[in-house]
């Protein structure tokens, strides 16, 4: 971890759940990067981040967490979150889902929440996944 991002957010920083969650799914160069940028005014946000989603939601046991990415890729498509949509497909690959699910979770959210968010989630995903087969082919297989 950038020491001087530790310095920076000490509440999330450490070995608490959230964060271990935090890194277990998005990756220490995500949540590295996301520490660094971390500023005053930001602080407060990544330590409710890190305590209310990843720490209170992500580590129970009522779902595992193939389910929690499914879900949470669908609810970023409904809202249109792009970014967030683009980090989250990679954690679902982390999370085990297959590129097919992936598809079918868009798909699937088509349905509900409408055709111009789910075309919007295919074009974030399919960018992301070409990359991450350009980067290492064996992540998307």
């Amino acid at each position: 971890m950038n020491p001087a991002a530790a310095e920076h957010v000490p509440s999330v920083a450490g070995g608490d759940p959230g964060t271990a969650v935090r890194r277990e799914v998005l990756g220490d160069e995500h949540v590295d990067r996301a520490l660094a940028r971390t500023t005053e005014f930001t602080r407060p946000f990544q330590e409710y981040i890190t305590s209310a989603a990843w720490g209170a939601i992500w580590t129970r046991d009522g779902l595992d967490r193939r389910t929690r990415s499914a879900i949470t890729l669908a609810l970023l498509t409904a809202l249109g979150c792009e970014d967030e949509l683009a980090m989250h497909t990679r954690a679902a690959l982390r999370n085990g889902l297959t590129v097919a699910e992936i598809g079918e979770v868009l798909l699937h959210t088509a349905a509900y929440s409408g055709i111009p968010k789910a075309n919007t989630a295919f074009a974030v995903a399919d960018r992301v996944l070409a990359q991450l087969s350009e980067d290492d082919p064996a992540k998307t297989t």
